[in-house]
């Protein structure tokens, strides 16, 4: 795999699978060369409940990408979420022993190894150790103080941990479908890196509405401030529709024939919809025509996305803004596309709100030729309007190339990496600041 370079992501969710094959090109940022989705069935909420199907869900993903990338992966950045995932945030402190009181890389070491001296139950595995800020004699706000001067050194973290039972059967999973682990990766971390500008990192929210959940990271001042799961997501959305068609419509309505009413005709609210617009559809079993309002439709839908933003405005207030309001929420995943997801989103939160697309998806689509596939969420076909599904996949692999010379050095053994599964500091420093 080192010999070309190649580095790989898996975004394992409740909906899809899907693999993204990268090449390192020379300036060392990722080259799409490969991509493949699978339909997720061995998932709930995020959660691995069925192992054969996960495995079987992630074969098929890694050998549509191998086969349109013309190469074969030996490992992969792994994408995590699920209700299991939770934060806090940590303070350390450290006496500076550089010479002359600079500050070496070696304090930095310490000062975060000082956070993480919190109490975690034994059932629980660090996944990530993020820096959110550095002080140096009560000076505040410092992004990256190597080459300072100072006597105290403190450090503000943000930790993130997981079910260690949720994550070895992930690592599991992917092991037997005879790949290694290069890194375990939060999955809204991940697309953060597909999808957000320098500038929304500055004081901004990301929100990754997958399957089963709906993920969230709050930027401030550069670094990564606040992260949450929700248990709610669009799978939840579908539900709504096959229970309300099989009810009101009286209409047979399997959890897949909801999803595609919910790409064709649904939206986030019914005030998108024009007056009268209906829709008409046969029913598979009785083969009768059946005719219904698509403004009902939508509310059923606009209840469910509305309590989804509700609730992310509660995480917003959690975080602490200070009563402040971020400047932009970016939205991706699945879930984000949604007919007028950003504009319900909008009006509900006020701040300005888009849908987070890879930049370089149109070279994805060039690359792919709008080939048709199963690619999940209700889609058969790659477009630019539907380049959203892959934010996970694509920011795995950008995260991988970030990371690669570490990791390309490292030896994958599943006992090293259920001790490791935090990012080193040295890492964070090289990417965050």
């Amino acid at each position: 795999m080192a010999r070309r370079n190649i580095i790989a992501g898996i975004d394992v969710g409740t909906t899809k699978v899907c693999t993204i094959i990268a090449e390192i090109n020379e300036n060392k940022s990722a080259d799409i060369i490969g991509i493949g989705t699978s339909p997720s069935t061995g998932l709930k909420k995020g959660m691995v409940v069925d192992i054969d199907d996960t495995v079987s869900s992630i074969q098929k993903a890694v050998t549509k990408a191998e086969r349109m990338a013309g190469v074969e992966i030996e490992s992969a950045f792994v994408g995590i979420a699920g209700s299991h995932i939770s934060s806090t945030n940590s303070h350390g402190v450290v006496a500076v022993t550089g010479e002359n009181k600079e500050i070496t890389r070696h304090d930095i070491e310490r000062v975060i190894e000082a956070t993480k001296i919190i109490s975690i139950p034994p059932e629980r595995e660090i996944i990530h150790v993020l820096p959110r800020e550095f002080i140096v004699d009560g000076c505040k706000d410092i992004k990256y103080p190597l080459g300072m001067s100072g006597v105290r050194l403190e450090a503000e973290t943000h930790i993130i941990t997981g079910s260690a039972t949720s994550i070895q059967n992930l690592i599991k999973s992917i092991h037997k479908v005879g790949l290694d682990v290069a890194g375990i990766v939060l999955q809204p971390l991940a697309a953060s890196k597909a999808v957000l500008t320098e500038s929304d990192k500055d004081s901004g929210v990301l929100v990754d509405m997958g399957g089963g959940t709906t993920d969230i990271a709050i930027f401030k001042g550069g670094s990564v401030w606040y992260t949450s799961s929700l248990p709610v997501g669009g799978d939840h959305v579908t539900k709504d529709i096959a229970e309300w068609m099989r009810r009101n419509v009286i209409m047979t309505t399997s959890i897949a024939d909801a999803e595609r009413i919910k790409v064709q005709y649904g939206c986030a609210s019914s005030e998108f919809v024009d007056e009268g617009d209906e829709i008409e559809l046969v029913d598979s079993c009785s083969n009768q025509t059946r005719i219904f309002s698509r403004e009902l439709l939508c509310e059923i839908i606009q209840f469910r996305v509305d309590e989804i933003f509700s609730l992310v405005h509660q995480e917003i207030i959690k975080a602490g803004y200070n009563g402040l309001t971020p400047s932009v929420m970016v939205v991706t995943g699945g879930g984000s596309l949604l007919k007028g997801i950003p504009e319900f989103a909008s009006r509900k939160l006020r701040m300005p709100v888009r849908v987070g697309v890879p930049d370089n998806i149109n070279s994805i689509l060039e690359y792919l030729d709008g080939s048709i596939y199963d690619i999940g969420e209700g889609y058969t076909q790659f477009s630019e309007d539907n380049g959203a599904i892959f934010s996970t996949g694509v920011g795995l692999v950008h995260y991988g190339s970030e990371n690669y010379e570490e990791y390309s050095e490292q030896d994958m053994n599943e006992e090293l990496l259920i001790k490791n599964l935090f990012d080193t500091v040295g890492k964070w420093f090289k990417n965050i600041f």
